[in-house]
């Protein structure tokens, strides 16, 4: 059953692809300044389109996750949205708040935009991801209040299910976590302690039960297996997904001037955090080998299926290949870690948005099921090309990763950092290739929306 209410997950979701454009640009630029160091400078420098990259990522997931909950809140409680109207205004507030802060970082020195935005009075900016000015963040701390007020009151006052609880668990998270930000400790070793819970409990702990909570939705939509069953899954994978993300922090303490016994235990539980999502790639395919139905959205049970794989091979296959404290050694801070955070957010967290997408628009749209056949081919072709592209991306950091920790790190004659950027030039000009290709993808998955034809039939 559709609910009107949910209609405000629509304009989310126009949101979070605009932004996700802009976040694919910015890369291609700073792709293009690793080869050509003055591309574009000084009016764009390095480190202000690497800023710009990383925060519009944050942000657009963040409008995807929001769309997926007034979404899906809705259809599991079975009423509508406690207040469309909330949704709508906290929609624009973001959104404004996100173009101006992008503004402030490409206009002026980023001294002077913390100058002017009080960041002396509660100094909170310059640290990596959270370069968002203190008014910023206080924005987004109002405006995920709100969200999350508008949300538990539907689940509140409505069905309970495993889903909306994993949901709100993910959520509630989300907020707690963000508030870290706040903590800036002069001491640099608190500092980093602290700034990981944020990062790292965000997209290795809270994001993932958002992640799972989307999963198992579109999963029992599409493949009409029981409830019950995927409940069972969605309980096991979460807990271990608390399990080992909170503990598998120690990962990001080995060097950092904490106690040695982190070494022990962020090795051993980070080395088992690819458990969860591998568990999520059997679940996904078991439900869909197990459907009683076949859905007519075959290109959100594709991108359903793609995130658990991508998110096994990311975040689970390519993140143990660096977490051993023996290995971190060589390899922290190499391109390694940029192979394993590319693959990762996309496997994980760009798919699942991705999914949730593909399933809602075309209702969200009117039609009765799906796009036309036509549309999801298209739609297919942009999934194959962003997906296949992100895997050479990867290969080619990792190629540069080793080939840097041997040249720098390893070798009884160790070179200089940046006589060993110039040997590893080739990998940046293949990664830049496959930025462009993935570019291609994007437009292709956006082309999709506009392509007409005869209307899936429901299931």
């Amino acid at each position: 059953m559709q609910y009107q209410s949910q209609s405000v997950a629509k304009l989310y979701f126009i949101g979070a692809l605009g932004l996700f454009a802009g976040q694919i640009l910015f890369g291609l630029v700073m792709g293009l300044q690793y080869v050509i160091g003055d591309f574009l400078f000084p009016y764009l420098p390095f480190n202000i389109a690497r800023m710009v990259h990383t925060n519009l990522l944050i942000v657009w997931l963040l409008f995807g996750f929001m769309g997926a909950s007034y979404y899906l809140v809705p259809e599991e409680s079975e009423r509508e949205l406690h207040s469309p109207m909330l949704a709508i205004i906290l929609f624009w507030v973001f959104l404004v708040a996100g173009a101006l802060t992008i503004l402030g970082y490409l206009l002026m020195p980023y001294a002077r935009l913390a100058e002017i935005t009080g960041n002396a009075i509660l100094p909170t900016m310059g640290r990596e991801f959270l370069e968002q000015p203190t008014i910023t963040k206080l924005g987004i701390v109002v405006v995920v209040l709100g969200f999350i007020y508008n949300i538990g009151m539907t689940i509140l006052q409505g069905r309970k299910t495993v889903v909306t609880t994993v949901l709100i668990t993910g959520l509630l998270g989300l907020a707690v976590f963000f508030l870290f930000s706040f903590y800036n400790p002069d001491n640099l070793i608190l500092d980093k302690y602290f700034w990981w819970w944020v990062v790292h409990l965000w997209v290795e702990g809270v994001w993932e039960l958002i992640l799972g909570a989307i999963l198992a939705f579109v999963l029992i939509k599409t493949t009409g297996v029981d409830r019950e069953i995927i409940e069972k899954w969605l309980y096991v994978i979460i807990a271990m997904t608390l399990i080992t993300g909170i503990i598998g922090t120690g990962h990001h303490y080995f060097w950092i001037g904490t106690p040695e016994y982190w070494q022990w235990l962020g090795s051993v539980f980070s080395a088992m955090e690819p458990i969860p999502f591998f568990m999520m790639t059997v679940f996904a395919f078991n439900m869909v080998n197990k459907r009683r139905r076949e859905h007519p959205n075959k290109a959100a049970v594709l991108w359903a299926l793609g995130t658990a794989v991508m998110a096994f091979l990311g975040a689970g296959v390519w993140g143990f290949l660096h977490t051993l404290s023996p290995v971190n050694y060589y390899t922290h801070g190499t391109q390694i870690t940029a192979a394993h955070g590319h693959m990762a957010f996309y496997g994980a967290y760009v798919m699942i948005v991705l999914t949730i997408i593909s399933y809602a628009m075309p209702l969200l749209r009117g039609r009765a099921a799906a796009n036309s056949e036509k549309a999801q081919v298209v739609e297919m072709w942009g999934f194959w090309l962003m997906t296949v592209s992100m895997v050479f991306l990867t290969l080619f950091l990792t190629g540069a990763g080793i080939l840097q920790v041997y040249l720098q790190r390893a070798t009884e004659t160790p070179l200089p950092f940046m006589v060993v950027q110039d040997k590893i030039m080739l990998f940046y000009w293949l990664r830049e290739i496959a930025g462009l290709v993935f570019l291609v993808g994007l437009v292709t998955y956006l082309w999709s929306f506009f392509v007409g034809g005869d209307e899936a039939k429901a299931a």
